[in-house]
């Protein structure tokens, strides 16, 4: 499957993610997550995007860290696999495999 093809609505991300559709427009205010825009201007979110907002919110829900504190987080975390390092124990749960930010 092509993570990167836009198949979701805002409406079907939202319920996937269990969220309201006006968070998933906050977070793409904030840059987090750009989802694809059709001709008619309605947003299309990818897997990659649904993945990367999956790993937001177990950092924001499941360790309390604040939006910013995601990111940064997600992008140490992709730093340390790229380098093979091991990762700390409370934080290996977290896949940003297929995650950009």
């Amino acid at each position: 499957m092509d993570l990167d093809k836009p198949i979701y609505t805002l409406s079907i991300a939202a319920e996937i993610l269990e969220t309201h559709p006006r968070t998933l427009m906050m977070y793409e205010a904030l840059n987090l997550v750009v989802p694809h825009r059709t001709a008619t201007k309605r947003r299309r979110y990818s897997q990659r995007d649904l993945l990367t907002l999956q790993a937001i919110q177990r950092l924001t829900r499941g360790h309390g860290l604040n939006l910013n504190g995601a990111k940064y987080v997600i992008q140490c975390l992709q730093l340390l696999d790229a380098n093979e390092i091991e990762r700390p124990p409370d934080l290996r749960d977290i896949n940003v495999d297929h995650v950009r930010i």
